[in-house]
């Protein structure tokens, strides 16, 4: 496993990041402790150091084996990113959202979940529409000044939002937020309007999740096998079978598993990408690592691009009509070099 610059920080993290969201049994489905161990033990021999998860991840069980799984092991190999936002319990109107006090909250109680004296990366889970951005950086910040977190992250919020808090932090001196977790793979391209773009401009990492639409991208659901995503579901609608069955039929051509075509895709789209893994067994993890082995070769890229292309919308489709580039580059726009924005 190659290390990657987590943002616009020093932080080195795995090229793969270990989604933990199914570690624990509650609803019914996840991997109990043993086999939580065994899955962070085969990430972390890979060379794996970059683990996600959540204080409402199977209610804080998630987090708890995390926690016993690093207690006796070197806390400080692991890069341990977690979130605050969404409820743990419902017993007041601010043990949730994402206020000041609902953050201060959740993560003494993910600390102690976590056994650890610090969270390396704490994501904003949620956006809540109600909270000003510089409340949340501003406490953030604090945390980080008081040594309980070493990064701030954003996730699942308008790029706007995000936007303008990176822009107050500058100004501010407070920490800026240095990744961005959105759902975005094959069949969820939307990001690309707006958030992907931003992300680039202010050098944040993008960590995917749902990389593989719920395992909708590995085929399974065509080859007849079960799952929890169900038949009514767009990720199991016409349009995302077409694209499935374009990655599966690269994946034929390639050797290789469709889900290893459909990780790999995020990771060649021209921006920083570390895709978010889940696993509730080994043998999926293992399955899982070898993407990190492949290159998609560019003709493929095209095909997985034109198969699942979405319409921008206004104004990125409009600018990419060929009146609009002739009238704003004078016919030189394929001879420009842009910045990495």
């Amino acid at each position: 496993m190659k290390y990657k610059l987590l943002g616009r920080s020093g932080l080195k993290v795995s090229e793969l990041c270990l989604g933990t969201m199914g570690f624990g049994t509650e609803a019914g489905w996840g991997a109990d402790k043993d086999t939580s161990f065994a899955i962070m033990d085969a990430f972390a021999g890979a060379g794996g150091n970059f683990l996600d998860t959540a204080n409402v991840y199977k209610l804080g069980t998630s987090e708890k084996i995390i926690g016993e799984f690093i207690h006796p092991r070197d806390r400080d190999y692991f890069v341990i990113a977690t979130k605050y936002s969404l409820k743990d319990n419902t017993t007041n109107p601010n043990a949730s959202g994402n206020n000041r006090k609902n953050m201060m909250r959740s993560v003494e109680q993910s600390l102690r979940r976590l056994q650890t004296d610090f969270i390396d990366v704490l994501y904003l889970h949620i956006w809540d529409d109600l909270t000003p951005i510089d409340e949340v950086l501003r406490g953030i910040d604090d945390l980080i000044r008081q040594g309980k977190v070493n990064y701030a992250a954003i996730s699942d919020t308008p790029a706007w939002i995000v936007s303008k808090g990176n822009t107050l932090a500058e100004l501010m001196g407070w920490s800026q937020f240095i990744t961005l977790q959105v759902e975005y793979s094959l069949l969820q391209r939307t990001p690309e309007r707006d958030l992907i773009p931003m992300a680039k401009h202010y050098n944040m990492t993008v960590t995917p999740w749902a990389p593989l639409a719920g395992g909708a991208l590995t085929g399974k659901y065509l080859r007849g096998e079960q799952g929890r995503i169900k038949p009514e579901s767009n990720r199991r609608d016409d349009n995302s079978t077409r694209i499935t069955r374009e990655v599966m039929a690269i994946a034929d051509k390639l050797g290789v598993e469709p889900s290893h075509i459909a990780l790999q895709w995020t990771r060649q789209q021209g921006f920083e990408c570390i895709p978010i893994v889940g696993a509730t067994a080994v043998k999926q993890l293992e399955q899982n690592l070898k993407t990190i082995d492949l290159l998609i070769p560019g003709d493929d890229i095209e095909k997985l691009n034109e198969v699942s292309a979405i319409d921008l919308g206004f104004p990125g489709k409009f600018f990419k009509e060929e009146g609009v580039r002739q009238n704003n580059f004078g016919g030189f726009y394929h001879q420009i070099i842009p910045r990495n924005q």
